[in-house]
């Protein structure tokens, strides 16, 4: 079995919880192979990227989908088209909003190509990846009864209640976790309750 894990943004393949579900799953769950693809690209190159990852290897209900902010928008899509089971941590569900914040400041002629934010990871983000993001937005959820999210309602960054309520509404189990943090900086204390509940998704 192979889980690939989706950072946000500002991280990148060498993300703290990337990490940690690797360094458990080495311990506790040698069979699994984790996969953390460094995702700092193109909206519409991650997607593609990340499909790939999960049509490498047979059968594609071996795979797991695991990914945190805006990495759990894009495992929302990719769950959609390919029919992965996914685990959403603090998932971003309007990042065509969300990163407006990226537009402050900024001339309303801007050229469309014109880099308005670098992320840590390298990512060089223009108004046309605010247009992907605007055209590709999460209204459905396909496989609900193959998706958990977790979220902390201390969220500082994302609205928890935002996410909660989309997804819940799409029918997906929501565990909706009093305190912490966006970057779910207790996520080792979390993964042995975490990871029977995303093993046991139906695939």
């Amino acid at each position: 079995m192979k889980i690939i894990y989706i950072h946000g943004l500002d991280s990148s393949a060498n993300s703290m919880k990337g990490l940690l579900l690797e360094a458990y799953c080495a311990v506790h769950h040698p069979n699994i192979e984790v996969i953390r693809p460094d995702l700092n690209l193109p909206p519409a190159a991650v997607f593609k990227l990340l499909c790939e990852l999960v049509s490498e290897k047979e059968p594609t209900s071996s795979t797991l989908l695991m990914g945190s902010s805006l990495g759990g928008y894009f495992t929302t899509l990719v769950s959609n088209h390919t029919g992965c089971p996914a685990v959403l941590l603090n998932p971003s569900t309007q990042p065509h909003i969300s990163l407006q914040r990226f537009l402050q400041d900024q001339p309303e002629d801007i050229d469309s190509d014109t880099v308005i934010y670098q992320s840590s990871g390298g990512w060089e983000i223009t108004p046309a990846h605010l247009a992907w993001f605007a055209e590709h937005q999460l209204t459905a959820v396909c496989h609900p009864e193959k998706m958990l999210a977790w979220i902390k309602a201390g969220d500082e960054l994302l609205n928890p209640e935002v996410a909660t309520e989309f997804y819940r509404q799409q029918g997906v189990e929501v565990i909706l976790q009093e305190g912490g943090d966006h970057r779910m900086t207790d996520f080792a204390e979390l993964l042995p309750i975490l990871l029977p509940k995303a093993l046991d998704l139906p695939a």
